[in-house]
C-alpha cells in the first residue's frame, strides 16, 4: 500500500487528470440540468431560474455536509505517510454512518420549509413552483451522495484518484441520458417530466453512483465496514476537522446564496443569466479543483513523512498547472463566447445579460486557480481553523460590501461578479503569503 510520494509531472498528473474528471462530475450533473431545462418549451426562462436557485441551494447543502471527505482524506493520508494505516481500521466506517444519519435529518427537515426556503431566494410563482417539484425530488439524492463523497475521501487518502473517476463518469455519462429521456420524454412511451424528469435523472444517477462506491469500497481498500464500537481515537479530530470547514463551507455558501438571491431580486432573466455563469464557473472550479485535490491527497502524507522541501515544491508545481489550465479554459471559452450561450438558453434577454459579464467570469479563472491549490493544500495538512478564518474574512469583509456597494449603484450582475472576484482575490492572496510564512523557512 505504501509508495514514495511522486511529484514530477507524469506523477502529480496521474492523480490530477482522474481527480479533474471526477472533480467535474457533480457540476457536469447540474449543467445539464441546466442546459437541457432551459431549452424546454413550456416557461423556459422560468424553470432554469429555478432549476438554478434550488440547484444552488442543494449544492450548499451538499458542501456543507461533504466536509467531512476532506477531513477523512487528510487523515487517511496522515497515517500512510507514518505506515500507521491499521490505527484508523474502524474509523471510515463509523464517519459513513454518521454523514449518512446527518443527511437523512436534515432531508426530512428540509422538506417541511421547503416554500420558505425558496422564498428567502426571492423566489414567488411559477419559479417557486417549480423550485420547491425539483428540490423534493433531487433531494432524494443526499445520503446517496454524501455516501459516494466520503467514499471518495478514502479512496483519496490512499492516493488514488482512479476509483473516484470511475465513479463519476458512470455517474455523469447515465445522467445525461436520462436528463434527455425524462425531460423531453420518448413519444409514446415516456411522457416529457419537464423540471421532474432533471430531478429523477440525477437521483438514479446518485444512486448507481453509490452502488458501484459500495462494492470498490469493500474490494479496493484494507478498512472494515462493519461498524464497530468504540469510536475510533481519530473520530474526535476527524470531527473538528470537519466542524471547521463547515462553518467554512457556511460562510461560502452565504456568498452563493446572496449572489442567487440578489439576481433573482432583479428579475427572471438575471437570474437565469446567473444560474448559466454560476454553472460555468462551477465547472471551471470543479476541473481546476483536479489540482487542489492532489494537493489535499499529497500534502498529507507529505506531512506525515515530515518531508517539507518536497511540499514546497509541490505547492509551486501545482500553482503552475493549475494556472495554465484555467487559461486554455478561459481562451477557449473566450473563442466560442456566443456560442457557449446559446447552448443555455434561446431568450434574447437572458443571452444579453449573460453576456454582459461572462468575460469576468473568464478573468477570474487564474486568480481561482491559485485559490483553488492552496484551499487544497491547506486541506490536506488538516489546517480547517485556518481555512474557516479565512472563508469568514472574505465572505463578510470582501464579498458582501462589494455586493452592497454595487447593488447600491444599480450594477446589478456586474456587482455579483465584482463581489466574486473580490472573494477570490483574499482567498488565493491570504493562502499564498500563510502558506510561505509557515513552510518557507522548514524549506531551507
Amino acid at each position: 500500500m505504501y509508495k514514495e510520494s511522486n511529484i514530477t509531472f507524469k506523477g502529480i498528473n496521474k492523480l490530477a487528470i482522474p481527480a479533474i474528471i471526477s472533480g467535474i462530475a457533480e457540476p457536469l450533473l447540474s449543467i445539464t440540468d441546466t442546459a437541457i431545462v432551459g431549452n424546454i418549451n413550456l416557461n423556459p426562462t422560468e424553470a432554469l431560474a429555478a432549476v438554478g436557485i434550488a440547484g444552488s441551494f442543494i449544492s450548499a447543502l451538499i458542501w456543507i455536509l461533504a466536509q467531512t471527505r476532506s477531513a477523512i482524506s487528510a487523515i487517511v493520508g496522515k497515517y500512510l505517510g507514518a505506515k500507521k494505516l491499521d490505527e484508523i481500521a474502524t474509523l471510515p466506517a463509523q464517519i459513513i454512518a454518521i454523514n449518512l444519519s446527518l443527511s437523512i435529518v436534515i432531508y426530512i427537515v428540509t422538506l417541511f420549509f421547503v416554500d420558505q426556503i425558496f422564498q428567502m431566494y426571492n423566489a414567488d410563482g411559477l419559479i417557486l413552483n417549480y423550485a420547491v417539484d425539483y428540490y423534493k425530488i433531487r433531494a432524494i439524492g443526499f445520503p446517496l451522495t454524501l455516501f459516494v463523497f466520503s467514499a471518495f475521501g478514502v479512496f483519496r487518502g490512499l492516493q488514488n484518484t482512479y476509483w473516484p473517476m470511475i465513479i463519476s463518469i458512470t455517474g455523469a455519462v447515465l445522467n445525461v441520458v436520462l436528463d434527455i429521456v425524462l425531460v423531453y420524454g420518448i413519444e409514446g412511451i415516456i411522457a416529457p417530466m419537464n423540471v421532474e424528469g432533471a430531478a429523477w435523472a440525477s437521483v438514479i444517477a446518485q444512486a448507481v453512483m453509490a452502488i458501484f462506491a459500495l462494492i470498490l469500497l469493500f474490494k479496493k481498500t484494507p478498512f472494515s465496514y462493519k461498524l464497530q464500537f468504540p469510536f475510533n481515537k481519530e473520530i474526535k479530530n476527524l470531527l473538528s476537522i470537519s466542524f471547521n470547514l463547515i462553518i467554512r463551507a457556511v460562510a461560502l455558501n452565504i456568498a452563493l446564496y446572496l449572489a442567487n438571491s440578489y439576481a433573482t431580486k432583479y428579475g427572471n432573466n438575471y437570474i437565469a443569466a446567473q444560474t448559466i455563469a454560476f454553472q460555468i464557473w462551477l465547472f471551471f472550479a470543479f476541473f481546476i479543483d483536479g489540482y487542489a485535490s492532489v494537493g489535499s491527497i499529497v500534502s498529507g502524507k507529505l506531512l506525515g513523512e515530515k518531508n517539507y522541501p518536497k511540499l514546497w515544491e509541490l505547492s509551486g508545481r501545482l500553482s503552475k498547472y493549475s494556472i495554465i489550465v484555467a487559461l486554455i479554459l478561459a481562451v477557449v471559452c473566450a473563442i466560442f463566447y456566443t456560442q457557449i450561450g446559446t447552448l443555455f438558453s434561446k431568450e434574447q434577454e437572458v443571452l444579453e445579460a449573460f453576456y454582459d459579464i461572462f468575460w469576468i467570469v473568464l478573468l477570474m479563472q487564474p486568480i481561482n486557480a491559485v485559490a483553488f491549490v492552496f484551499d487544497g493544500i491547506f486541506k490536506g495538512l488538516a489546517e480547517a481553523v485556518t481555512l474557516r478564518n479565512l472563508l469568514l474574512v472574505a465572505t463578510f469583509f470582501g464579498f458582501i460590501p462589494t455586493l452592497l456597494i454595487g447593488d447600491y449603484f444599480s450594477l446589478r450582475l456586474y456587482a455579483i461578479w465584482m463581489a466574486f472576484t473580490v472573494w477570490m482575490l483574499l482567498r488565493s492572496g491570504i493562502l499564498v503569503v500563510k502558506f510561505r510564512r509557515k513552510y518557507l523557512h522548514k524549506n531551507m
